[in-house]
């Protein structure tokens, strides 16, 4: 991924705070004729201690009929996007497009990339302890979480039969965080008070997360 500098993040504590607030990634792989597909699945980075250079598993699944898994192989390689909010930047914004006039419009966002070895698995009980590990995480902040257990067991057992496992084996990770940090503050703040009111889905969380590095 291209990241300038000033847009690069290193904070481990930020980016998976950041990869657990997205909760989905897209992983995308290369079938046999060398063309990439891709597929969106919610998932768990299960990070061991990425100071040692470990970065952990993404785990995931997928359905057993789609055709992806199918084409990973011992050793595949694969990539997982993770994207947060993104928002268009006017250049209405900026302080200069009365002086020199040299403004554009611009994109900001946050994005993290995660790469490595594919494994994929048919094992029943493997499968059990993804799904568990995958309700618990995403029905954790709800007031009255659902839990396995309260799903009839014979449906449920069917249900995974209709599912394939997929583990990321992570061994590369690049996080982005494209927030206006090449602009002076007073066009920053300008930027999140539009951002908070321009009533369309999503910019209002680039403004908080914005405002949090002003």
């Amino acid at each position: 991924m291209y990241i300038p500098h000033q847009n690069r993040v290193e904070d481990w504590d930020e980016i998976q705070r950041f990869v657990a607030s997205v909760r989905a990634a897209d992983l995308v792989t290369v079938d046999s004729e060398g063309l990439p597909i891709a597929t969106l699945m919610p998932m768990v980075w299960q990070v061991d201690n990425p100071q040692s250079g470990a970065y952990g598993k993404l785990i995931m699944h997928m359905a057993r009929a789609n055709p992806q898994w199918k084409e990973i192989s011992p050793g595949t390689q694969g990539l997982a996007i993770l994207h947060g909010a993104q928002a268009y930047i006017s250049p209405t914004n900026y302080e200069n497009k009365y002086t020199d006039h040299k403004v554009v419009p611009t994109w900001n966002y946050q994005s993290v990339h995660l790469s490595g070895t594919v494994e994929i698995s048919e094992d029943t009980e493997l499968l059990r302890k993804i799904v568990t590990d995958l309700t618990h995480a995403h029905e954790s902040t709800r007031q009255l979480p659902w839990r396995v257990e309260e799903s009839d067991p014979h449906y449920f057992e069917l249900q995974l039969k209709g599912i394939i496992a997929v583990i990321l084996h992570v061994t590369k990770v690049e996080a982005k965080s494209k927030l206006s940090q090449n602009k002076s503050q007073e066009d920053r703040i300008r930027i999140v008070e539009d951002l908070f009111t321009s009533g369309i889905p999503g910019e209002d969380v680039v403004a908080v997360e914005m405002q949090r590095e002003l």
